[in-house]
């Protein structure tokens, strides 16, 4: 991609409206915690004590916001701390450029390792540099800076007590993310009818796992609804996938297939019913006509073999699912899942013990190729550097600059350039709308504060729909909040345009300066995901080859580890994409081939887990040689993959020829799913595999290619395409 065109969809993705769910009543809470603190102090102190006094209701309103599977107050309580920290030691270091400059460096490059933990833990982090920044220029003494940091702290607290008083959807995200696994699952089972092969993307049952991770406070309050459909959830998917496959499931055409069709289309009918129950907690209705297809005629049904086993499987699991879709999630009617003796919730760590999972975290992006590690850099010397060279502009409120730059930076090219184009955008049409607003009813100290309330309120309810439009009323809100201290609006709406503009423009040079590109770990990032599913393909058959307990759990480890690999592939993907660099190592065309290939890989894998037996079942020896050869091959090619070698599957052939030649030949089906890997892993050697000559020029073609596509759409010739 040019940089011209980089630049037009960077300008598309900051100005798009997000079609997400508006959230008002949160919202109002949260303001109305911002108006709880600077009401009081607006009538006993000063204007300017109040406004310095919202930094930490309104930043910790916000931290409310972000994606956290953690209770609210409690985010709120760490971002009231996080500031208060932040403003003290600060203060104890502002006298002297020599102190504060080096504090401010660390401190931003912590932030910036704060990404290591999460997305969360990385934007709240930095919203403790911006409080550095602000507060710093307010107290006069040692006292006064620990009365300021008392103050936002006690923001903090506010918006927690607030949380506690007035809950609004409890486990509300935790009900929307196993609906959304659910959800998916059904969409899932609806497309399977029409294309037997259709992808399937396991982010939503990665999420809803994810959300299950519970601390054992939480454990003891959640409610039951929330224990089991994740799993029924988990085992539905394979099922379904297995009786769509015209390979190992029903007929292509005939009887078999309408059948399959009207299970699959039940099946999706079921699961929405049991996603809408557990998202509002009220009974949902199943169509009849569903039901009555989930009634099997063992004398009249048409399916045979493992399509008739796999039917079998989906009625007794969408049993389940109607008991949860007809119980309204009430607390005691809820079914329980059934699960294994002694198995137990994912257990997330408490606060304290969150302390060495934080420093492991952080010491595994402590490399230079890291990603985050760069981006910790970029933080550190954009944000110093931004205060030098705002403190030497004749304007006042230099902080501006290195705060805009501190709130758009993120460790990739693509959002980071999309929130500089949005802040500037939403900061020009909030101080605008505010400067009218102030102009009509002129500077009185108390309608600011009221101004500046109901701004903030507006600020939380876009929060979700886009930065720009959540960005113009945050930008009104200071306009309003300085005209409460005092300050006239027409000194500080051209500078905050204009320090806004000075810190984007260098958050934006700082990526290309120190860039974290993600093209070239391209080859890296597909040798991890081969790697990982050829470990949950081997460790599937190796379950066939002798069946127990032990096999089962190892089966479900590789399988998570499969869909992380294939994640951060995916991550690593879309962002690639959006990046203004030529391909090196894989060319765009060569990643999507190569990227439906493993899809494929994973797909046979998960077919064939589908048919795992029980423990009890007869084993299948031929299995345990084929996984051993399996699980070498693919260990072998992703170092080949990682070092532009062609990858070789000279194992795995010799072992599928010796389980042709053993005598019985094991489970028929079990080796015709052993061909559907081997088949793909075919697929992926086709789409990596090029001679020394197409190595050195395939970057140049696809730069050629790219700039055809772009020429075809200049003058209309044709049709873009698109490779990738």
């Amino acid at each position: 991609m040019t940089w011209l065109r980089a630049f037009g969809e960077v300008a598309r993705s900051g100005l798009k409206v997000e079609e997400t769910r508006l959230e008002p009543l949160l919202a109002l809470r949260a303001a109305a915690g911002v108006a709880i603190v600077i009401g009081p102090a607006l009538w006993l102190v000063s204007p300017a004590y109040a406004a310095s006094a919202a930094l930490g209701a309104y930043s910790a309103g916000g931290a409310t916001f972000q994606r956290s599977w953690r209770p609210r107050k409690v985010v709120a309580l760490g971002a009231g701390a996080g500031l208060a920290l932040s403003t003290f030691v600060g203060y104890l270091a502002a006298g002297r450029l020599v102190t504060f400059l080096p504090l401010l460096a660390v401190w931003a490059f912590a932030a910036g390792m704060a990404w290591a933990v999460g997305s969360t833990a990385g934007i709240v982090a930095a919203t403790t540099v911006g409080s550095m920044l602000v507060t710093i220029t307010l107290p006069t003494s040692i006292g006064r800076a620990l009365e300021h940091a008392g103050v936002i702290a006690l923001g903090g607290v506010t918006q927690a007590v607030l949380i506690l008083l007035f809950p609004i959807r409890r486990w509300g995200a935790h009900r929307d993310a196993l609906a959304d696994a659910l959800a998916a699952v059904a969409d899932y089972a609806r497309r399977l009818r029409h294309d037997p092969a259709a992808p399937f993307d396991p982010e939503p049952l990665m999420t809803a796992r994810d959300a299950a991770s519970v601390t054992p406070s939480q454990a003891r309050t959640r409610p039951p609804v929330l224990h089991g459909p994740r799993g029924l959830a988990e085992r539905i998917r394979p099922v379904v996938a297995a009786l769509a496959d015209p390979d190992v499931g029903a007929p292509a055409e005939g009887p078999g297939r309408d059948r399959a069709r009207e299970l699959l289309d039940a099946a999706a009918d079921v699961l929405d019913a049991a996603a809408r129950s557990i998202r509002r907690g009220t009974p949902a209705e199943v169509r009849p006509e569903s039901t009555d297809v989930l009634r099997v005629d063992e004398e009249h049904e048409v399916l045979e073999g493992p399509a008739r086993q796999a039917a079998g499987r989906l009625v007794q699991l969408l049993g389940e699912a109607l008991e949860i879709a007809r119980s309204g999630c009430a607390r005691g009617r809820t079914p329980a899942p059934p699960s294994p003796a002694g198995a137990q919730f994912l257990v997330r760590p408490t606060m304290l013990r969150l302390v060495p999972v934080v420093v492991r975290a952080v010491r595994r992006e402590t490399r230079r190729d890291s990603p985050v590690f760069r981006h910790a850099v970029r933080l550190a010397a954009v944000t110093v550097l931004g205060y030098l060279i705002a403190a030497r502009l004749p304007l006042g409120h230099g902080y501006w600059a290195p705060i805009a730059s501190v709130m758009v930076m993120r460790p990739d090219f693509h959002r980071t350039y999309a929130r500089a184009v949005a802040r500037l955008a939403g900061t020009l049409a909030g101080v605008a709308l505010a400067t009218g607003v102030v102009r009509a009813l002129g500077p009185d100290a108390h309608v600011s504060g009221a101004l500046a309330v109901v701004s903030a309120g507006l600020s939380y309810t876009l929060n979700r729909t886009g930065y720009a439009y959540s960005q113009c009323f945050t930008a009104a809100y200071v306009v309003f909040l300085l005209g409460m201290g005092g300050q006239a609006w027409e000194q500080t709406v051209p500078e905050r345009v204009v320090l806004t503009l000075l810190g984007g423009a260098l958050a934006m040079l700082a990526y290309v300066v120190f860039p974290a590109w993600e093209t070239p770990r391209l080859p890296g990032r597909l040798a991890d995901w081969l790697a990982a599913n050829g470990r949950y393909a081997a460790a599937v058959l190796r379950d066939y080859a002798e069946p127990t307990q032990e096999r089962h759990a190892d089966m479900r480890r590789a399988l998570l580890e499969s869909r992380e690999a294939r994640a951060a592939w995916q991550e690593a993907y879309d962002r690639a994409r959006q990046e203004p660099v030529r391909p090196r190592g894989l060319t765009s065309r060569e990643a999507q081939e190569a990227q439906e290939a493993l899809k494929g890989f994973g797909r046979a894998a998960m077919l064939m887990e589908s048919h795992v037996p029980r423990a009890d079942s007869r084993f299948v020896p031929e299995a345990e040689r084929f996984a051993e050869a399996l699980e070498t091959d693919t260990a072998k090619a992703a170092v080949a993959v990682r070092e532009h070698r062609n990858p070789d599957w000279g194992r795995v052939e010799e072992a599928l020829h010796a389980w042709d030649a053993a005598a019985g030949n094991g489970s028929p089906v079990v080796r015709r799913e052993a061909e559907l890997q081997k088949r793909a892993l075919e697929d992926l050697a086709t789409a990596v595999s090029r001679t020394a000559l197409e190595r050195d020029v395939g970057s140049a073609r696809e730069e050629q290619r790219v700039r055809a596509t772009l020429a075809a759409e200049g003058n209309g010739s044709g049709p873009a395409h698109r490779g990738g």
